[in-house]
């Protein structure tokens, strides 16, 4: 016959228990279970209980065994949430730090934009402010550049301008016919920006400085492609 060692109960009467222990083995000729029930302090035998009783006692004793599972889940799908939770949090900081990068990003661009449409309106403006004459020295070109070229765009400007036509505004290229200081071709280009373009620095230098932001960004972005290519 199986018996079964339960803790702690308490029979009322012969027929009703009333406190039920946990059942702590069932013996089926293993010497662990053998061994696990007699060394349960207190520990009481199925077989010592009524025979009409005995369901009971195991009743309870797989209804503690439930609910420990169950609290056992619970405790297991708590811990899942609060990971679950923290991964999402996680998740949601980092999203929000993109999107505010992304913001800072795009109004640093906005920002550096209206400088540069600021800049060439300057620029621009400085070209009609100069005084035309007859003839002008290179320092006389290089001064006008430097007021109307943005100062952190004014070095690549120069080397440029070094390159081309060594500051002389009325150079040729014997080959190709470019023209000027930015050596334009045609020459004829440099009418965009003014008339006077055969004998104006002031608008040469507009309409380079107009060519470089165009198709290359800047001044420095046309001298970053001339290095590379000897030519712009």
């Amino acid at each position: 016959m199986s018996r079964i060692s339960v803790r702690g109960f308490a029979v009322a009467s012969a027929t009703a228990v009333t406190t039920v222990g946990a059942v702590v083995g069932v013996a089926t000729g293993d010497p662990a279970s053998n061994d696990l029930e007699t060394t349960a302090s207190g520990a009481t035998l199925l077989t010592d209980i009524p025979v009409g009783d005995q369901a009971v006692v195991q009743s309870a004793s797989l209804t503690q065994q439930a609910d420990a599972i169950a609290h056992a889940a619970d405790a297991d799908a708590k811990r899942s949430a609060e990971e679950a939770a923290r991964i999402q949090a996680a998740e949601d900081a980092k999203a929000k730090k993109a999107e505010a990068q992304k913001a800072a990003d795009e109004k640093a661009a906005q920002e550096k934009k209206e400088r540069d449409e600021k800049e060439q309106v300057a620029s621009r403006s400085a070209a009609r402010d100069f005084a035309v004459q007859s003839s002008y020295t290179v320092a006389q070109v290089k001064a006008m550049a430097q007021q109307m070229i943005p100062a952190g765009q004014f070095q690549c400007f120069s080397n440029i301008v070094n390159h081309e036509s060594t500051w002389n505004y009325k150079a040729v290229n014997a080959s190709s016919g470019a023209y000027g200081l930015v050596q334009a071709l045609p020459g004829s280009k440099m009418s965009s920006a003014g008339a006077d373009w055969r004998t104006n620095p002031a608008t040469q230098i507009k309409w380079g400085l107009t060519y470089m932001n165009e198709r290359y960004g800047s001044p420095c972005g046309a001298w970053s492609f001339w290095q590379a290519n000897h030519w712009y």
